[in-house]
């Protein structure tokens, strides 16, 4: 009886871990990243949010606090910036020269950060970002300095961007839904410097074909 019960646990460890795969499958093919409640870029006056199951305060954001591009060493189609996932860092190149280098926070290992290049579509100096489910569910008002992209065969909808954080300081470690966590006064450095270049007094401004956005490479 008691060799049977050990023969049978490798064949159900392997089920199991088939049925975690497929899930993983089927949760990072449809599910929504840091998906945006709206596009206007403005800030809210609320002050407390949720991030997995726990209240965060939320930082307050002047309205009138924008910052104006950065001018680089290289012109704006050799900047470029690089996510290493497995080194849990974000280097920002231009041309040849580190910009600047941190430690990120990307997805957890059931709400991966896809790999690719891409390219920002949309910068919003502040939004409002909600989703989950159970004790990964988070409301998280004024997120700051969001630079969303798109490419490598996932759509802007899916919600995947560069932004900064206040609900937690855990970088270097996976922590998000898919997105790439920075500390706030970094995603404040590389939302001047990248493009689509923003207006003066504007909480938003749009990639296009006179104001591309800042190409992004994610790897392993």
């Amino acid at each position: 009886m008691r060799q049977k019960f050990w023969a049978i646990i490798p064949l159900a460890l392997i089920i199991a871990l088939l049925v975690l795969a497929k899930t993983k499958e089927k949760v990072s093919s449809v599910a929504a990243a840091c998906t945006p409640m709206n596009y206007t870029g403005s800030v809210e006056s609320e002050n407390i949010g949720t991030f997995f199951g726990q209240k965060v305060a939320v930082p307050t954001l002047a309205e009138a606090e924008y910052n104006s591009a950065v001018l680089g060493v290289a012109d704006s189609e050799r900047r470029w910036v690089e996510v290493d996932l497995s080194e849990q860092r974000l280097r920002a190149w231009d041309g040849n020269e580190l910009f600047l280098e941190t430690a990120i926070s990307t997805g957890l290992p059931w709400w991966p950060t896809p790999t690719g290049e891409f390219r920002i579509w949309v910068k919003l100096r502040s939004t409002k970002m909600e989703g989950g489910e159970g004790k990964y569910y988070y409301n998280l008002p004024n997120v700051p300095y969001v630079m969303y992209f798109e490419g490598s065969g996932i759509p802007r909808y899916r919600g995947y961007g560069l932004h900064g954080t206040y609900w937690h300081n855990s970088f270097g470690t996976p922590r998000s839904h898919g997105c790439v966590n920075l500390p706030t006064p970094v995603a404040q450095r590389l939302y001047s410097w990248t493009t689509p270049v923003i207006p003066d007094g504007k909480g938003v401004v749009f990639a296009d074909e006179n104001n591309k956005g800042t190409r992004i490479v994610i790897h392993d």
